[in-house]
């Protein structure tokens, strides 16, 4: 304290100041100091004092701390500080144990400080903000704040984490710190986050969440790890429960084969510590989120797949055959494997086959049902050991008619226990857990399977030495008359209910026998105390049924005369009151929760799941049965009969229209056929049509070409247009030559002339010697450039003619080719 008082101030002599005046100095220090030091020693003084007043600090100091947050971000010793404090308002102090009432206090009160908190979302975005500070003294107390504000008030708390920008990021960044306290607090922290919120949930699995918390556990050591690997599988429940986006993800990223190793637990079973106990069962939960029968049946049935080929299911098998493994570790794994095999065709054959490790080998299922039907073993796992049974043989018409087989007289042997010896054993033993257990399970057998129904009814027991045997179904009727626990009866009754429902043979083989109706009739008509009354109902049921589905073959229990009788023993009414009487039970609108038995004690065990759907279905129309009078159900037949002739005539209608229907898809598909045909011929036909037309114009130009043969003018216009020369080039080549021609003749009609004036200039003689010489001269001259004119004029004529030579050529060239 005297730190403080060197913080606040002395005090006059004998005037201790109150913790109220101390803490509102220190907050007025806070908001007041200019100097860091001063501000940061008052901080650290309202730390001091935040546990023992926390209600002081927090009404006063919290705003001032929150200040503190956004201003001071460069000195981490002060944010420390302030994170500490706030840490100590909104949580109590987990070291001491206060009483109850206390307790509730001090939760009530850190619940006021967080509300008061969260006011201001942007509290939230700034502790987000400060956990991206990498020192310790930050980092740490920022996570431990931001957990505990999420114990007091978790929804809200998610709801501005979810919108605030990279929030969930963030968080997901203390998984990758390198100090195992930050990393560790920082896993509880993620457990708050997810708890229940499904969006986070994604964010965070997109995250790469699922990689890094399996590296975890493997770095932990698996199911020998400690406590991190049990934080690391409860946020992975959390992250998959109830989450089928997350499970596809997680199944899709194949992390379902990086379980496998975790089962591994070795031939040595004789330490276990309490912490592998409860890793191990939290392991298994994880692998049932996966398979569980709420899930999509699509969902379920590719995670069964993958498990069984990464040998997941064998290794769970494995576990399950082991000795030494404790009870609640055993049990978890019987109900794990129930729902990896419940309605998987393939993971219920490779169960079949599996083997207990004795001398001689057992099947798998005939040791667990000798654990179900042994009194001492424990309640839970014997519970465990019947849904592993009905997983079994859930959708299982192989194993069912299997497990039947084994209660046949040709297949029973006597050297050997059979699942059949077993059932019939447990089913007329003098307890009546073992009594119910059985009974489920034998119905469990029979489920939506007419075959094995009838198949039952071969089954003959022989009771004593000396007397005949008697059939199951007898059998089972006897014990309900002795007068039996109500949990047996219950349990017979529902095993009775199951095996004649949508069966008529055994309905008849039930009243073949004279005591039943009478039975029946005399338990429904009684008043019984509270117990029986379920009693009751099951036994209005088993009449009901045999009303149902009575085909009328025995003349003295057809369906009239069993109404006749209710309305005359029961009545109508009253029939249905303790009818429906079974559907208000309690204990029924719990079993029909889930297909998990799941009771608190053996008490309780009365309904069993699938005869909850069963019941279901059948009081609706059993009640109309009974209440209908013998009119409604003539007139109910006639209507019957007339939709069956309906219901014929539609049918041939169908099977007409389906054969219509594939005529006309027949057809479809020949028109589709012969139009590409159609399309090929055509474009075939166009092909040739073009060739045709390009043929005909050869043909064309060649008639022309041979018709002009001997003309000269014809030859080379066509010699020309063949060498790419067109008509009017031609014509003033023709032209050209022609001038010249006409100007050569003309020069040689002057040189002649020329020639011979010269001659007669001669022979006549000169007068003038200098004039002679001169117009000799000049005619020389004229005579010369004549000469010359002469010569070029020949020359261009020559070129012409050569030029017209080599177009007559390249013609005859071109017909030959063509």
């Amino acid at each position: 304290m005297n730190y403080i008082w060197e913080v606040v101030g002395r005090h006059p002599t004998g005037q201790q100041p109150t913790g109220a005046e101390t803490i509102q100095k220190l907050c007025d220090r806070v908001a007041s100091s200019t100097l860091l030091e001063d501000r940061r020693d008052a901080v650290r003084a309202l730390k001091s004092l935040s546990k023992k007043y926390r209600m002081e600090v927090g009404t006063m100091a919290m705003d001032h701390l929150v200040r503190i947050l956004q201003t001071d971000r460069a000195d981490t010793e002060i944010l420390g500080y302030a994170l500490d404090t706030l840490y100590n308002i909104v949580c109590s102090d987990e070291e001491e144990e206060p009483e109850e009432n206390q307790q509730k206090q001090e939760d009530d009160l850190g619940a006021q400080f967080t509300e008061k908190f969260i006011q201001e979302p942007d509290n939230i975005t700034l502790l987000l903000t400060l956990l991206e500070e990498f020192d310790f003294h930050v980092r740490w107390p920022g996570v431990k704040l931001l957990t505990a504000l999420l114990k007091s008030q978790c929804a809200p708390v998610q709801g501005i984490i979810l919108v605030s920008p990279m929030g969930v990021s963030r968080l997901m960044d203390l998984l990758a710190d390198s100090r195992e306290v930050i990393r560790n607090d920082g896993l509880l922290l993620l457990q708050q986050l997810t708890k229940g919120n499904t969006a986070i949930q994604k964010i965070v699995a997109f995250e790469n969440a699922f990689e890094r918390l399996l590296e975890i556990i493997t770095e932990e050591g698996s199911s020998d790890g400690g406590i991190v690997v049990e934080d690391c599988l409860l946020m992975l429940l959390n992250l998959l429960k109830n989450n089928s986006s997350n499970q596809n993800f997680f199944k899709e990223g194949s992390y379902i084969q990086k379980m496998k190793p975790w089962f591994e637990v070795g031939d040595d079973n004789s330490g276990w510590s309490a912490q592998k106990v409860t890793n191990l069962h939290l392991m298994l939960q994880l692998v049932r989120v996966m398979v569980s029968p709420v899930n999509s049946p699509g969902a379920t049935a590719s995670c069964q797949k993958a498990m069984f080929q990464c040998d997941l299911l064998q290794q769970l098998c494995t576990i399950l055959m082991a000795t030494g493994v404790p009870a609640d570790i055993l049990t978890e794994t019987i109900n794990t494997v129930s729902e990896v095999i419940r309605g998987s065709e393939v993971n219920q054959d490779y169960f079949a086959s599996v083997n207990a490790p004795s001398n001689p080998p057992r099947p798998a299922i005939v040791v667990l049902l000798m654990s179900m039907v042994n009194e001492r073993q424990p309640f839970v796992l014997r519970c465990a050991v019947l849904y592993c049974f009905q997983c079994f043989l859930y959708k299982n018409h192989k194993g069912q008619g299997e497990i039947v087989a084994t209660l046949l007289p040709s297949t029973i042997d006597a050297n050997s226990i059979s699942a059949g010896q077993l059932l019939c054993g447990g089913l007329f033993s003098a307890d009546s857990l073992s009594n119910w257990c059985a009974a489920v399970a034998l119905a469990h057998a029979l489920q939506d399977n007419l075959t094995q129904k009838e198949q039952l009814l071969r089954v003959q027991l022989a009771t004593s030495l000396g007397k005949p045997p008697v059939s199951l179904l007898q059998q089972c009727t006897n014990i309900l008359s002795q007068g039996s626990r109500v949990q047996t009866k219950v349990g017979l009754l529902m095993l009775l209910c199951t095996w004649i429902s949508n069966c008529p043979i055994a309905v008849m083989h039930f009243l073949h026998n004279q005591d039943n109706v009478p039975f029946l009739t005399g338990q429904i008509s009684e008043n019984l105390g509270e117990d029986e009354r379920l009693v009751q109902g099951l036994c209005a049921l088993l009449l009901g049924i045999c009303i149902y589905y009575n085909d009328n073959s025995l003349e003295n229990y057809t369906k009239e005369k069993l109404k006749q009788l209710i309305e005359k023993r029961i009545g109508k009414e009253n029939f249905v009151e303790k009818l429906a009487f079974i559907t208000k039970h309690e204990l029924y609108s719990r079993a029909a929760q889930k297909p998990q038995p799941a009771f608190s004690t053996p008490e309780h065990m009365l309904f069993d799941h699938e005869f909850t759907k069963l019941v279901k279905e059948l009081e609706g129309m059993i009640t109309k049965a009974v209440l209908r009078s013998s009119e409604e159900e003539k007139k109910e037949e006639e209507v019957k009969k007339t939709l069956e002739q309906h219901d014929s005539i539609v049918t041939q209608y169908k099977e007409l229209i389906r054969e219509q229907d594939s005529q006309i898809n027949e057809l479809k598909e020949q028109v589709t056929l012969l139009t590409s045909q159609n399309e090929k011929l055509q474009n075939t036909t166009a092909q040739q049509l073009s060739q045709i037309q390009q043929h005909k114009d050869q043909y064309n130009i060649l008639k022309l070409k041979l018709g002009k043969d001997n003309q000269q003018t014809g030859n080379q216009a066509e010699a020309a247009h063949v060498n790419g020369l067109q008509p009017e080039e031609l014509s003033q080549l023709r032209e050209q030559l022609e001038e010249l021609q006409r100007q050569n003749q003309l020069l040689q009609t002057q040189l002649t002339e020329k020639d011979s004036l010269i001659t007669s200039l001669k022979a006549e003689g000169v007068p003038s010697a200098e004039g002679s010489t001169s117009e000799v001269t000049e005619l020389q001259k004229e005579v010369e450039l004549l000469k010359a004119q002469l010569q070029s004029q020949t020359a261009e004529i020559t070129q012409l003619q050569s030029k017209r030579q080599e177009l007559l050529g390249s013609e005859t060239t071109v017909s030959v080719f063509q």
